[in-house]
Formats: structure tokens, sequence, C-alpha cells
């Protein structure tokens, strides 16, 4: 596989040749750099940790500070990839150009947290009768037996916190890459909100 960490920067539209509009997200993807190299013979598995978007050493802790090596600026974000099948080396950088040839992608990112929300947005239910006299609108009703075994049910869909959590969408397509503005187009939209870091990866069951 090869990923790349990314920016959502926002959506658009853009026409085809033939007129065709098609709703876009556009992604910024800064250079991302080697940070580190995992081995069979030292961690049991082959994989690469990326880094992405330098900041200043002192907002960082001293154990995230360790992780990088010399010559390397400590880097906001770092995402490790799994059977990475290009071959760059710890320090080297790449940027979009590692893309090239994909058709489609999957994304990943954090999803918008929205807060602690009922059960009619959170799960979609359809709420109870809107009449006057009813006193069952927007509650979640029953949970569990009033008897025997007298608890609630595991797995029930109750209110809670909603968003916020980790959201891949595949099979994104790859509408245009312009390696010199650094931007990326992928039909549709990604998780996550504005200026967010997202991770752009090979499609895994569209090729």
């Amino acid at each position: 596989m090869v990923g790349l960490i990314g920016k959502k920067i926002g959506m658009t539209q853009v026409f085809d040749d033939q007129g065709k509009l098609t709703p876009v997200t556009v992604i910024l993807c800064e250079p991302n750099v080697v940070v580190a190299q995992r081995t069979p013979e030292k961690e049991g598995y082959n994989a690469l940790v990326i880094g992405a978007e330098v900041v200043r050493p002192k907002i960082l802790s001293k154990p995230v500070l360790g992780q990088f090596p010399k010559g390397v600026d400590p880097l906001r974000v770092m995402v490790e990839f799994r059977d990475f099948s290009k071959s760059p080396k710890v320090g080297e950088s790449f940027g979009l150009e590692i893309l090239e040839g994909l058709r489609y992608v999957d994304v990943y990112g954090i999803s918008k947290g929205k807060g602690f929300q009922g059960v009619m947005k959170r799960h979609n239910f359809g709420g109870g009768p809107a009449s006057h006299g009813s006193k069952f609108h927007r509650v979640g009703a029953s949970t569990g037996n009033r008897t025997t075994p007298g608890r609630t049910f595991k797995n029930v869909k109750m209110p809670g916190r909603m968003g916020g959590e980790r959201v891949t969408v595949q099979n994104l397509r790859v509408v245009s890459i312009d390696q010199e503005k650094k931007i990326l187009l992928v039909q549709g939209a990604v998780p996550g909100g504005k200026n967010s870091f997202v991770v752009v990866r090979d499609a895994k069951k569209k090729k």
C-alpha cells in the first residue's frame, strides 16, 4: 500500500469536458517525511512512520521529541503505514507523486464532534406521536426488563456522545492531482472539518 497525510481544505465543484458537475473535496498534501522504519527483526512487522507539518519543538513533549532522528524537524502528525509498497529512507520526504496512477483512494480522519445527542439524532429513531396528548416524543423508550433479569440489555441504542471518532470513506475517485499546488481533488466528502488532518491511501476494494 501507499499513503499520504493531508489536510482537508474544504469542498468545491468542478466541471468536466461534457459540462457534468462533480462535487470534490480539496486536500492539501504538503511533503511527508519518513520518521522511522519498523522491521521484522526488531518490531516483528514491516512499516513506515510518516509525519507531516513542521512545528516548534517547545509545543511537543520530550517523549514525542525523542522519536525524531537527527536531521528531521519535529512534526505535528505521525501515522504508521504497514507494508508500504515504496521504500523511502528515514529522513526522506515525498508528496503527491506517490499517488500517481491511482484511480481510487480510501480516506480516513476524525469526524466532526457533535457532543451529547439523543436517540433521534444519534441513531435516526423516528420518535413518538407529535400530538399534544402524547407523552412520548423524542425519548428512547424501554431499554430492558422490569422483572427477571431486571437489567438493561447490551447493545441497546441510547443517547450519548456523537462524532469525534475515526471514520473511513472508501473508493473515492481521484478527480485531479496538482503537484505544483500540492492539491488533491477527490470526488465526494471526507470526514472531519476544515483544516483537519486526513490520511489518503490506495483503495483496498477498488482499483
